[in-house]
């Protein structure tokens, strides 16, 4: 008789001054989302995040967007990498690296992500427009340092080339997507992907 597989679902509450988050993730569902955070285009990257990772994802914000988007796109992240790492667990059996290239019409973007328990991001994305939709293009680059920091993750997120900055991001995404969905995955074992025996 196969061994129940532990859950990799996370609900998660962030709650401050400037917003209010709540996240539901489970690192094996479809590809559904439910996403609302006030910011139209992170709406579109994160369902298209959670679309090509196979997570299901439900995300709802309410942030100071009378102020900006900062606050608004800092805390979806710090909430979403939170999640992650709350449904990777003890991350006993899982690939813990991924690295992957998605393109987007002109736009080519590398990701390559190690679970290994220590925050690191490189971030370059070549973005030449100062607003994307309705969020800054400085905030994308908060986006990626503030989810590998509390997704206890070293991400590196290259983009290679791209004409058209919402080409570049989204490829940037979807680039992401890929490389967490194979870190994720299961290797097959019960075992701590480390020499340390801890991650």
């Amino acid at each position: 008789m196969e061994e129940e597989r532990r859950s990799r679902r996370a609900r998660l509450e962030r709650r401050t001054r400037e917003t209010s988050v709540v996240v539901v993730l489970d690192l094996d569902g479809t590809g559904r989302s439910e996403v609302a955070t006030g910011l139209g285009f992170l709406d579109h990257m994160l369902a298209t995040l959670a679309r090509h990772a196979r997570f299901d994802l439900e995300l709802a914000c309410e942030g100071d967007l009378e102020v900006d988007d900062h606050h608004t796109v800092e805390d979806c992240a710090l909430l979403l990498g939170a999640a992650l790492d709350a449904g990777l667990g003890e991350r006993r059996g899982i690939r813990r690296f991924g690295a992957a290239f998605a393109p987007l019409d002109e736009a080519l973007a590398r990701v390559v992500v190690d679970l290994s328990g220590r925050p690191f991001a490189h971030v370059s994305l070549g973005l030449v427009r100062e607003r994307i939709g309705d969020v800054a293009s400085e905030n994308f680059v908060h986006f990626f340092r503030s989810l590998a920091v509390t997704g206890r993750m070293a991400l590196h997120v290259d983009v290679e080339r791209g004409e058209n900055d919402h080409h570049r991001i989204e490829a940037a995404f979807k680039a992401l997507a890929l490389a967490l969905r194979e870190a994720v995955a299961s290797d097959g074992s019960a075992e701590v992907p480390s020499t340390k025996g801890v991650l």
